[in-house]
């Protein structure tokens, strides 16, 4: 099969199409980021489905502390994961509001690499979640700013 290197034969009009639960997922992403109050933000999506992942894992990183007994009393673990926990949800709730929630995700990060300090095992996830996390805000970023000029050329 002969295919075009450039691109050239491709036809113009073609947009991309995406499958069912592909579109569901999108949309989700954007209706969660807050893009149906204003312009989309692919940095923002992206933004929240990793703090809300990374939420589920704030959480067990609690019990965990809680079940070793690594802090006296035991339930400090569970304060301390669950504090990390609500600085997440609020993270996600002012994600629709500028530049906020992207500044205590940022933060919540921050903290997830400090729980190293009483769970060292906690460090191998806090690595991995703040690589995605820069990651995820250079090339959402990239990515709007990308959208951004082709809108512009569009108009």
């Amino acid at each position: 099969m002969n295919r075009p290197q450039d691109g050239a034969d491709a036809p113009k009009d073609e947009e991309l199409r995406l499958s069912p639960s592909e579109t569901m997922a999108h949309n989700s992403a954007m209706r969660i980021s807050g893009s149906s109050s204003g312009g989309q933000s692919t940095q923002k999506a992206l933004g929240s489905i990793v703090l809300g992942f990374e939420l589920i894992v704030v959480v067990l990183i609690g019990l965990t502390l809680f079940g070793l007994g690594t802090l006296e009393p035991r339930e400090l673990g569970l304060y301390l994961g669950g504090g990390l926990a609500v600085v997440m949800i609020v993270g996600l709730a002012l994600m629709r509001r500028g530049k906020v929630g992207i500044t205590i995700g940022w933060i919540a990060h921050g903290l997830v690499l400090a729980t190293a300090i009483l769970l060292p095992m906690a460090l191998i996830v806090g690595i991995l979640f703040t690589a995605l996390w820069v990651y995820c805000m250079v090339k959402g970023s990239q990515m709007d700013r990308d959208r951004a000029a082709w809108i512009a050329a569009q108009s």
